[in-house]
Formats: structure tokens, C-alpha cells, sequence
């Protein structure tokens, strides 16, 4: 098994490295208490949207609740259900179609917490071709890789009437874009429009999950064994984790978190890092919906079985799938990040 759908994120590049972060000096320990060592993989390269992890890391938090973060950081080439399976890392950072993929493949992990209470995917066009929604995107050509082939894609073409005759190869190259006004390309809501601006284009953003597409995306999933085994120390980073999305999103003392994004992905800028959180907050990312009341991480049962029929009834998911040994709601929706 293979998850394709955030190593879409980006064009391909060579090689994902590991990295475990030093939590930074003097962060208070109580007492004389022993560390809980918690290894945790992303899915992607370091960027700020990422960055409640490495908040959580650069300002001690994990170490308050009593955790180590050993952060690693993701690429293109990683499988991270296998490194699950093989027990190489506790934890991943994830989204709801890898979720399924546990049920529909029997296998023994879950997702225990979604950050994005909405998917940050978009489709993006030129504000010069006027397109103001998804239906006048109808017998358009759109340029979406694979991996939103299978995810996204069939959510759009049944909600509004698309084909996949409309499908033109995306090679994670913006300069297609750029050369058409008339082009539309698949997206990260925090990248490429900022890519495309600086650049000199004006892109308009259609944000999927404003349609109706109801992914969870920045989960973190688990093993089974390891919420029987060691729920404390899973409930303890957990809220760590909330606290430091917490404090990211308000900018509350991010600089030495952005400082290990950068490090780590010099690819990150300021400017880049700074568009990202602004424009997470401003569509409301990581603090709507249920996490307006729950808390940051929040999920529900009525969320995960309207994400699961509405990806079934759209051929994305196969009938039969029993949702709820995809998730447990265990350890989240105790207001925890709450503003």
C-alpha cells in the first residue's frame, strides 16, 4: 500500500531525511520525571504547515507534558504506513483517505486527531479568466496529478458535473500555469498561490473544502497497540501537540519554530512561512467548524460518516467500510486550544 496523496504536495525531489529536534534549553521538566520518548513522522518537508509540531518542540511543550519529540521530518519517498507497520515510528501525520485505507486494508492503526479541520487543497485559475466557482470549470482543461485523481477529483466531478476528459498531466512544474491565463492546476491553498504571486500572476483560489469536501487532513495516526498500551503518554502528546498548533496560529513566540522549518527546508522563507499561517487562518484552516467548540484537533462521528458516504457515493471509497475503526475520538474534543 502506497499513500499518494500528500507526496502530491510538492514536485518531486530526491530523497526524505530524518531529523530528531533538541527541545530548546531550560524548558521546565516537573520534577525529576523521567521523559516519555515519542517519535513522530510528517508527511512532508518542513513548512508552516507543520508548524504546531515544531512550536511544541522549539517552546518546550512536549517536554511540560512530560514527552521527548523525536520530529521527523518527511518526503516524497517515504510509505508511512509501512514505517507504522514495521514500528520504525509511533506516530504519523496523515488525512482521512490514509484512514480508510487501515479499514479497508485491515490493518492495525487509526487516526486519533485532525489539526485541518479543513483540507487546505485547492484548484487555482487566473483571475483574468473570471472563473468565480467549480461549475465554470466545466469542459475546462485541468492540470491534477494522480494522487488528487483519486482523492479530490472524483468529490469534484460529482458535486459538479466534471469529466475526466478535462484531465491534463500535472508535473508539479507552475510554468504551464503561468504561460496560460486560461490554465487551472491543483494547489495547496498555502504554496502555490504564493509561488504564482511571486511570479507576477494574480491567481484566484477555489478552496475544495469550501465545496463541501469534507477530508480531515494533518491527522495524527497510530497504532492500535499503542492507545491500549500507552494512552496516557498518547493523551499527554496529543494535547501538547494542540497547545502548540495553539500558539503558532497566533503567532505567540513562533520565531525559534520557524527558525528548524527553515533549517530544515531552506526552501522555507519568512515571507513564505508568513503568507502560509495568514492564509490559514483567514480560510480557517486549523481553528473552524467542530474545533470552534471542541478544540483544536477536534473530530466527530457525524464528520468522519459524511466524509466516508460522500467519498463512497463519488467511487472514491468502496461500500461496506466500517467507519469507525478508522478513528477514535479518544483523546480529542476536550477543548483543548481553545481561543
Amino acid at each position: 500500500m502506497r499513500s499518494t496523496y500528500r507526496i502530491e504536495r510538492r514536485r518531486a525531489l530526491a530523497g526524505g531525511a530524518a531529523f530528531a529536534l533538541v527541545a530548546v534549553a531550560g524548558a521546565r521538566v516537573p520534577g525529576a520525571q523521567t521523559l516519555d520518548r515519542v517519535s513522530f513522522q510528517t508527511n512532508w518537508l518542513a513548512q508552516a504547515e507543520q508548524g504546531g509540531y515544531y512550536q511544541a518542540v522549539a517552546g518546550g511543550i512536549y517536554r511540560r507534558h512530560g514527552i521527548e519529540c523525536d520530529l521527523r521530518m518527511g518526503g516524497p519517498q517515504q510509505n508511512l504506513a509501512q514505517l507504522l507497520l514495521a514500528g520504525r515510528v509511533d506516530m504519523v501525520m496523515s488525512n482521512g483517505f490514509q484512514a480508510l485505507s487501515y479499514v479497508r486494508e485491515n490493518l492495525p492503526f487509526l487516526t486519533i486527531a485532525a489539526i485541518m479541520q479543513k483540507d487546505p487543497q485547492i484548484l487555482m485559475s487566473h483571475e483574468e479568466a473570471g472563473i468565480t466557482g467549480f461549475k465554470q470549470m466545466r469542459g475546462r482543461p485541468l492540470l491534477i496529478g494522480a494522487g488528487g485523481r483519486i482523492t479530490f477529483w472524483p468529490f469534484l466531478r460529482a458535486r459538479f458535473g466534471l469529466n475526466d476528459e478535462q484531465i491534463r498531466p500535472y508535473t508539479f512544474n507552475l510554468q504551464p500555469f503561468l504561460a496560460d491565463k486560461g490554465a487551472i492546476q491543483q494547489g495547496f491553498l498555502t504554496s502555490e498561490p504564493f509561488s504564482a504571486m511571486q511570479a507576477g500572476a494574480h491567481p484566484r483560489v477555489h478552496l475544495i473544502a469550501d465545496a463541501g469536501f469534507p477530508n480531515y487532513q494533518t491527522t495524527i495516526d497510530i497504532s492500535r497497540r499503542m492507545v491500549e498500551q500507552k494512552a496516557d503518554v498518547v493523551q499527554r502528546f496529543v494535547d501538547a501537540t494542540i497547545e502548540g498548533w495553539a500558539q503558532y496560529m497566533q503567532g505567540q513566540d513562533v520565531e525559534a519554530a520557524n527558525r528548524m522549518i527553515m533549517r530544515d527546508n531552506p526552501e522555507m522563507t519568512p515571507e513564505r512561512i508568513a503568507y502560509a499561517v495568514r492564509v490559514m487562518n483567514e480560510r480557517g484552516i486549523v481553528f473552524s467548524g467542530d474545533a470552534e467548540r471542541l478544540g483544536i484537533g477536534a473530530m466527530t462521528d457525524t464528520r468522519w460518516e459524511s466524509f466516508y458516504t460522500t467519498m463512497r457515493d463519488a467511487g472514491a471509497a468502496p461500500p461496506g467500510l466500517d467507519i469507525r475503526r478508522a478513528y477514535s475520538l479518544q483523546f480529542v474534543n476536550k477543548r483543548v486550544g481553545l481561543r
